[in-house]
């Protein structure tokens, strides 16, 4: 008999810190799944919060642990990227860890506002905007600033976006964003975004330096592949590095290097990963460079958006039909769609975490999953390895459930919360998942299915 159980741990070492099965039931860092979809059905959204706190203090482990190892010389700030997943409960649970936040548009500054107003932040945090910035995004970056967040930093896009800061009557912190060249597999050669690299040391001396008002206080590095150990990644770094280095020649107040990108995070049971070592490869090379050119070793600054958030999310999927449309497929229809609950799957082929909630003691077989609506790319067929899906066989009269995880960053923004999405699907169930001070576990309901009501009234019908 080949039972689903067999199946995992054949092929993953199971169980993991997060996985587990017991009496044939999934377990997600030990909260019993199916108790919750019994108490609240499916499809379910699950945001395990404690994890988001787990995520920084991992990383600030490994900086401290490799600051300490190579004897370096800056500090280390952790900061957040609300565009990941702009929740409150969200935002508000990372800053139980005392973080700071990077925005990306004029709206993310209302989250600050509201954050401050509920006395979750003060105004010495450090605010780090990013994007490429119309007037409302710049107007509300000066008036936070004028309103005492003196730490705010806007980050120059494009050598124009410096205008807005020019008349300044106080000393106002500023970077500058590196355009960096694309992975080769890339549509395109260079982003779009930052400032070439060849005109940022005639741009300071133009623009900055005469400007007794405005501190160059840090570079942005960024590219879309995040921290990877590859040639592309290393090669695009110590660019960065050793322009950083020029500039702090001629800018005695360029002091911090910003990373963009972030750490990746788990999109298989069998990831593989080595933190560690990024994390010390990251400081050699910095000290290196750093040590070539004479200059002190910069603090440094993280903006970890994905990594923060990613990991604590879950969905939850009845498989409501088994349909047999050839010899050869078999397609387990779910009760919603992954066009709308997770759209990085149609959208960027991105794959998760997947495993059975319940009958791990059946047979398996080889399956797709589909969707509800009548879209052709609404389906998972294979897993972040490139092999099949299997689950448990399915009985009619038993229902079978599967689960999705790792999938709390852009989901929902992606998705477009809280408006109309394809085929009219509504938005799932939303679960918090939470310890209390005796570590047992509490859930509440942030958010229930969406209403068709609702759906009609942005649709303007009511």
């Amino acid at each position: 008999m080949d039972r689903y159980v067999d199946l995992i741990h054949q092929n993953y070492e199971f169980p993991t810190v997060e996985f587990k099965e017991l009496k044939n039931e999934l377990y997600f860092h030990d909260i019993p799944l199916m108790k919750l979809i019994k108490k609240y059905g499916t499809p379910l959204r699950i945001t395990y919060l404690p994890k988001i706190t787990q995520q920084i203090q991992k990383a600030r482990r490994l900086f401290r642990n490799a600051m300490k190892k190579f004897e370096y010389d800056g500090n280390y700030t952790y900061c957040y990227c609300t565009k990941s997943s702009h929740f409150s409960f969200i935002v508000e649970e990372a800053l139980k860890s005392d973080i700071f936040l990077e925005t990306s548009s004029a709206n993310d500054l209302e989250i600050i506002k509201a954050m401050h107003a509920k006395k979750k932040i003060d105004e010495d945090i450090f605010i780090l905007c990013n994007g490429y910035k119309q007037k409302k995004y710049t107007d509300g970056i000066l008036d936070l600033f004028h309103k005492g967040f003196e730490n705010i930093v806007p980050i120059i896009d494009n050598m124009n976006e410096i205008a807005a800061y020019e008349n300044v009557d106080k000393q106002l912190q500023i970077g500058i964003r590196l355009a960096a060249d694309e992975e080769p597999k890339f549509e395109f050669y260079t982003s779009r975004l930052g400032v070439r690299p060849s005109e940022v040391i005639d741009f300071y001396k133009r623009k900055v330096e005469p400007n007794k008002n405005l501190k160059l206080k840090l570079l942005h590095f960024f590219i879309n592949t995040g921290i990877k150990d590859t040639p592309y990644y290393w090669n695009e770094f110590t660019e960065f590095l050793h322009l950083y280095c020029e500039m702090k020649l001629i800018c005695p107040t360029l002091d911090t290097i910003d990373i963009g990108g972030g750490f990746p995070i788990k999109t298989s049971i069998n990831f593989e990963y080595d933190y560690k070592y990024m994390t010390e490869q990251i400081i050699e090379n910095i000290i290196n460079i750093c040590k070539e050119y004479g200059v002190p070793h910069p603090n440094i600054f993280t903006e970890f958006g994905s990594f923060t958030v990613g990991e604590s999310g879950a969905i939850i999927y009845e498989v409501i039909d088994c349909k047999a449309q050839n010899d050869k497929e078999l397609w387990y229809m779910i009760d919603s769609s992954f066009m709308t609950t997770l759209p990085d799957v149609w959208g960027m082929k991105q794959k998760f975490i997947m495993l059975a909630i319940n009958h791990w003691n059946k047979e398996y077989q080889r399956v797709n999953l589909g969707g509800i609506t009548c879209d052709s790319m609404d389906y998972y067929n294979s897993e972040a390895e490139g092999q099949d899906v299997f689950l448990p066989e399915f009985d009619p009269n038993e229902p079978q459930y599967v689960g999705f995880f790792h999938t709390g960053a852009y989901q929902e923004s992606v998705g477009g919360y809280g408006g109309v999405q394809h085929c009219l699907v509504p938005a799932p169930k939303h679960v918090l998942v939470d310890l209390d001070e005796d570590d047992n576990i509490q859930t509440r309901l942030f958010a229930p299915e969406q209403s068709s009501d609702t759906m009609l009234k942005v649709l303007g019908y009511k």
